[in-house]
């Protein structure tokens, strides 16, 4: 049974209770629990009173598993809630790796062999394709889901979890060529036709808020398959002149509106205990302002659980303070920019959970970046305290070698 089904309808009530961790036994100060649309906090001592309608309460918390815990009677007041410590260490798959079993299974093997603890899976891909019949309407309208490569979400989430595996679902959010080349209106122009990127894609206008209700919608159906954990791809504006928006795009409005969405999401999943990430670019942890795509590494905070910066040291094109060939020096890119990041952003390092690269440089000497550099961003994103890490390789292409390191501490793995 998918985590999300004990979610049910009861009267409203009051109820209270503790939550603490499943290994030390101490209680979980700031732990995030849910009953139905209502959401609270616990105090210092891992207490919670939270009133409102469901048969279910929802608790999850930075650096550990989520758990539910059905409620009967109108009046429980000892309600004791564990929590499972989870550093997910992860792997990329995408749209089609999912859906290929010579791809999926090998990427899963090394679960049991690794430190490797969780997966990214595509639920809305690159191009803007929908892997699994999501319910969602207009993924049906506009011929999102006529490739559908997993037949059973549900059924494959359930599978993960008895694995031990937490699952993320990524949703790439405004850059979507099906969306925008269904709905014109709904797409982002320039000199009156549709724009395209480099990639000769289209993307969807971020102001608009039907563009908005489909990627919530998407995201309320991953959450309703099991996922642990949602998060948005490309939420940002894109990097080019001259795009036209259905309202002025600013460095004030850009980053108000792609902050509204994430709220509008959060909001939106509160029912589902749903952990909820975002994906940034690199230099927004370094550069003041909203980088001209309207992410702003200071308003993230207070509508995300987990920031998920992309600090692959081939996307440093002008490397960072004292060192600029960016390839020659992973460890630095990555630990120095978590850094900034938690400097700026004012959050805790479990709040963040990097993006490293696991396939060959493109932008300096064209270096593969094998089990060194692998192992050097991973050891770099340890040592700051990130929760976890995610390994990006369009083709899902891994090695068990470049995972593997001996002072590494033993994979965590959630239990469901």
């Amino acid at each position: 049974m998918a985590l999300w089904s004990v979610v049910g309808i009861a009267t409203a009530s009051e109820f209270s209770g503790r939550v603490q961790s499943s290994v030390s036994g101490e209680p979980i100060a700031g732990a995030i629990v849910t009953l139905g649309s209502t959401v609270t906090r616990t105090n210092q001592k891992g207490q919670f009173e939270i009133h409102g309608d469901g048969a279910s309460i929802g608790a999850r918390a930075y650096g550990f598993s989520r758990t539910f815990a059905n409620v009967d009677g109108p009046a429980a007041k000892s309600l004791k809630l564990q929590l499972i410590p989870v550093t997910p260490r992860a792997l990329y798959l995408s749209f089609w790796g999912i859906g290929t079993s010579s791809i999926r299974e090998p990427v899963l093997k090394l679960a049991s062999a690794t430190p490797v603890n969780a997966v990214v899976i595509d639920i809305k891909g690159d191009r803007g394709y929908v892997c699994f019949r999501s319910g969602v309407a207009l993924a049906t309208e506009t011929g999102a889901q006529k490739i559908v490569t997993v037949a059973d979400m549900s059924a494959l989430v359930d599978r993960l979890h008895k694995e031990g595996i937490y699952t993320i679902g990524r949703i790439v959010t405004f850059k979507d060529n099906v969306l925008g080349t269904a709905r014109p209106d709904l797409a982002l122009h320039r000199n009156g036709v549709l724009f395209k990127d480099r990639e000769g894609l289209t993307w969807v206008d971020p102001f608009l808020a039907d563009v908005r209700k489909y990627n919530i919608e998407l995201a309320v159906s991953a959450a309703k398959a099991g996922f642990d954990e949602i998060q948005f791809d490309y939420v940002r504006f894109p990097d080019a002149k001259g795009v036209e928006f259905s309202q002025p795009s600013t460095e004030e409005s850009r980053p108000r509106a792609i902050t509204d969405f994430l709220k509008q999401a959060r909001d939106t999943l509160v029912r589902y205990n749903v952990f909820l990430a975002a994906d940034v670019f690199g230099y927004i942890c370094w550069n003041a302002g909203d980088t001209g795509i309207g992410q702003d590494i200071t308003r993230l905070p207070s509508v995300l659980d987990y920031i998920s910066p992309m600090l692959y040291p081939s996307g440093f094109l002008n490397g960072i303070p004292r060192y600029r060939d960016a390839v020659a020096h992973p460890y630095e890119i990555v630990r120095f920019s978590l850094d900034r990041a938690r400097e700026r952003a004012g959050i805790d390092a479990v709040r963040f959970r990097p993006w490293l690269q696991a396939f060959a440089d493109y932008a300096f000497d064209k270096r593969q970046f094998g089990r060194k550099e692998i192992q050097a961003q991973i050891q770099a994103a340890d040592s700051f305290g990130a929760d976890g890490w995610i390994l990006w390789n369009p083709r899902n292409m891994y090695s068990a070698d470049s995972l593997r390191n001996p002072t590494l501490v033993e994979s965590s793995r959630a239990v469901y």
